[in-house]
């Protein structure tokens, strides 16, 4: 399947977005949860990548906002009928390396522990558990890890 570069903004992946939103909503009360709007995943700063099936419908999707001294990964997700297939994986690997090429070494995230298979996929991947960073607050419902990533 492949994965590229897009716009957030197109009708698929709005809705795609709009299914991990939802999906969340189960999981972690609002005060919880730090997703990024689409106007912030729109802006100059945001790598956004899109996992297509083989219908070229979009399963996947993912984001690096990339600050003056860190990225953050923002907006991974998978559809359930597309996971299994190593996609998430995939979608990581192209993140950090479209980060990189952009002069960022170092990665971070907030994600939250009841995403058991978020946490393996970024563990297995090289990501450790840190304190917060930047803006948040240190709350029992996130789990904030970072990875350098080699040049």
């Amino acid at each position: 399947m492949p994965i590229q570069l897009e716009s957030p903004d197109q009708p698929e992946v709005v809705a795609l977005i709009a299914e991990l939103d939802a999906y969340q909503d189960t999981l972690y009360p609002p005060e919880s949860r730090h997703a990024l709007d689409l106007h912030s995943l729109t802006q100059p700063n945001v790598v956004f990548a899109v996992v297509r099936d083989a219908q070229g419908r979009a399963v996947g999707c993912g984001a690096v906002v990339l600050g003056p001294d860190h990225g953050e990964l923002k907006r991974m997700y998978v559809h359930p009928a597309a996971r299994g297939q190593g996609l998430a994986a995939r979608l990581l690997g192209l993140l950090e390396a479209q980060a990189l090429a952009r002069g960022c070494t170092q990665l971070r995230l907030e994600t939250g522990p009841y995403q058991p298979e978020a946490l393996a996929l970024y563990a297995r991947s090289g990501y450790r558990r840190r304190g917060p960073f930047g803006g948040y607050r240190d709350d029992p419902l996130s789990v904030f890890m970072e990875k350098s990533i080699p040049a």
